[in-house]
């Protein structure tokens, strides 16, 4: 757990814990001088830092060698650290393989689909199924354990780093033969197999298991349940190898918590994170922002989801930016109040701790111009100013560690399955975006001031009065029968075109669509209409559809049409339907609506299960509002989403961060946040 964690970094006069939150970064002090270290660990001080990773790319220094160990250095920094009042999170260093290693075992290295090899010269250029890579990493690993376990620097363990951001897809023959051991291990039998694939269809039947390989390079789309069975496969691959990292550290270190750093974002979508939560001791997750305006809010729904994964426990964010990365197209630094900003908008959504990559921006190397909390520019620039005053907020928020993330009345269902399956080849349509429409539902709802929470379907989805199930393409049986037990109980659901058309195997549900939907939705269609890109269509209630529509027939009598297609070849036919069901409804979304849209929408579908804002009129869409609850009390985080200053009236409690008028209204600068403990109630 985390509160093992910062239990571990600070405690008050009389020994017990004291409620703290994480502040830190990635320190590589192996890229400097020995004296910059004593300069590190005063800044360090300066800023409130309390918590480092340590390690992460130190293989290479920490064996230089097949048979050689150099430790002195690390037990050095160790110990400064420690001395300095600040924890590590240790890694453990097997994020990418020295040269020494590569050399004597080339048949480590990755392959792509086309049969390349994937060469050393960057990182993580190491197959996930490979028994050569992962007999030399458990040894590093257990070396590392062996001799810190005692370290009173010592407060995590951090496996690995990233995995898969670079080698989640490997086509190699260790690969091959893993993925046959995985497939033998999920269907027993070959006949079993060929009937999920599907392989009657082009002559693909199986007679030996030994001609199954990954879905390398074809004349034409690889097999669509084979592709989605490799994606199952390559998660549960860089799965296998955290475990088996994780259980040599408990083995040593029973008491140290043990995580690896998730990356929630948008483009990450090869580890399903949702299936990976109960491995680790605590989440954490690295995000960094790709400014595009219309993804404003994908911070915020990141954060959000990070959270879901975490079941609302916090979390600790592990890596973000301090300014400007060094691998978009333009790299663009952040203005002013954005550092404060983007920070505690992952507290808001749960994150106890806040760390950055890196501490000290690197003089060399592939990630020279990424920002860091000491800057090229050294202490004396306005970035280091703001990192120290983020330190300070932080103190001010201590009462907030250990506050779990308040419910909210929507949920916004988040499926990694669904996002691999509905995005593969040989579909309708190639410019269906998953994660896109899931966050333009996210956006309406913050443009509208009404708090939601991004779930996954492992999540208790019956404490959400409203849940929103955007391209839910895949729907094992079992979660048709959840989703009808959820409605039929009196929750009402939205879900949207492209929904319940496959099951697991992404076999599609027969009788028409939307599939293992269809009678809970009481609509039936016959055939997909995507769109050209560019093309729209208007529905009858003043918004414009684009990407999809359907050919609704409604199929049971007390199904209601909540919008018709105004134009296009569907014109007069039902485009938005919702049918009460028991206590609840179901409601159907044939088009792509957008954030406005979406926003226009919203108020209908939400009506019947009186969802409202609990934002002053004024402020909707200006701010958004988050709530944790835990032993230091009801923490609200306004946060304003604007350019400009704000003003929200109306306000109670005890006010942590920002800053109250005599009126109790509290004052929002340009992107700015505000924390108040709400009063008992």
């Amino acid at each position: 757990m985390i509160s093992t964690l910062l239990s571990r970094l600070q405690r008050g006069p009389d020994g017990a814990p004291a409620p703290r939150l994480a502040f830190g970064a990635d320190y590589n002090p192996e890229q400097w001088p020995r004296e910059v270290w004593e300069e590190d660990v005063r800044l360090m001080r300066e800023a409130g830092v309390n918590i480092v990773s340590v390690a992460i790319f130190s293989w290479a220094r920490i064996q230089p060698g097949p048979g050689t160990w150099d430790f002195a250095w690390l037990d050095e920094v160790m110990d400064l650290l420690h001395e300095n009042g600040i924890g590590v999170d240790l890694a453990t260093a097997t994020a990418s393989p020295p040269p020494w290693l590569t050399t004597a075992h080339p048949e480590i290295l990755p392959v792509t689909d086309r049969g390349e090899t994937v060469w050393p010269g960057a990182r993580q250029h190491w197959r996930p199924t490979s028994p050569v890579f992962r007999e030399h990493a458990l040894r590093l690993v257990r070396e590392l354990a062996t001799r810190y376990a005692g370290h009173p620097a010592l407060v995590a363990w951090h496996v690995n780093n990233e995995l898969g951001c670079h080698n989640v897809y490997d086509y190699s023959d260790d690969a091959a033969r893993a993925f046959r051991e995985w497939l033998r291990a999920r269907y027993t039998t070959l006949d079993a197999l060929n009937h999920a694939w599907g392989t009657a269809f082009w002559s693909q039947r199986y007679s030996d298991w030994e001609q199954i390989l990954p879905p390398r390079l074809a004349a034409s789309h690889p097999n669509p349940t084979q592709q989605l069975d490799f994606k199952r496969f390559s998660s549960d691959a860089l799965k296998d190898h955290l475990r088996a990292e994780r259980e040599i550290l408990r083995e040593l270190t029973p008491g140290v918590p043990v995580t690896t750093n998730f990356m929630v974002m948008p483009g990450t979508k090869g580890m399903n994170y949702a299936d990976w939560a109960d491995e680790v001791d605590f989440v954490a997750n690295d995000h960094y922002v790709v400014p595009r305006p219309q993804d404003r809010d994908e911070l915020s729904f990141s954060a959000n989801l990070t959270s879901g994964i975490a079941g609302g426990r916090p979390w600790f964010l592990m890596e973000h930016s301090t300014s400007a990365v060094n691998w978009q197209p333009v790299n663009l630094a952040k203005r002013p109040g954005e550092l404060a900003r983007d920070s505690l908008l992952h507290v808001a959504h749960g994150a106890d701790a806040v760390c950055f990559f890196q501490w000290r921006q690197s003089a060399a190397g592939a990630e020279k111009y990424h920002s860091a909390m000491v800057p090229h520019a050294g202490a004396d620039s306005d970035l280091f100013r703001a990192v120290t005053a983020l330190g300070g907020t932080l103190r001010a928020l201590a009462p907030v560690a250990g506050a779990e993330r308040e419910p909210a009345e929507v949920g916004i269902l988040f499926d990694w399955e669904s996002w691999w399956a509905s995005e593969q080849d040989s579909h309708p349509t190639s410019l269906l975006d998953y994660h896109q429409e899931a966050l333009d539902w996210y956006s309406a709802l913050l443009a509208l001031g009404i708090r939601a929470d991004v779930v996954t379907t492992r999540s208790d989805l019956s404490r959400h009065r409203v849940l929103i199930a955007p391209v839910l393409h895949l729907v094992p049986a079992e979660l048709a029968k959840d989703l009808t037990r959820y409605a039929e109980q009196g929750g009402h659901l939205v879900t949207t075109y492209f929904s319940g058309v496959v099951d697991e195997n992404d076999h599609v549900w027969l009788g028409g669509y939307p599939g293992a939907l269809r009678d809970l939705l009481g609509i039936r269609v016959e055939e997909f209409g995507p769109l050209p890109a560019g093309q729209t269509v208007e529905l009858d209630d003043a918004t414009t559809g684009g990407l999809w529509t359907d050919r609704i027939t409604t199929t049971a009598p007390e199904t209601e049409v909540l919008a018709r297609y105004r134009t296009g070849v569907h014109a007069g036919r039902p485009a938005v339907t919702r049918r009460p069901t028991g206590g609840g409804s179901a409601a159907y979304v044939s088009t792509r609506l957008g954030v406005d849209g979406l926003t226009s929408l919203l108020p209908r579908l939400l009506a019947p299960a009186g969802v409202r804002s609990e934002l002053p009129a004024e402020v909707r869409g200006l701010v958004e509002a988050t709530v944790r609850r835990g032993p230091g009390g009801r923490f609200l985080f306004l946060v304003n989403r604007t350019d400009d200053p704000v003003t929200v009236p109306g306000t109670t409690g005890e006010v942590l961060v920002g800053s109250t008028g005599a009126d109790g209204a509290v004052a929002l600068g340009p992107r700015d946040v505000a924390v108040l403990r709400l009063p008992n109630s």
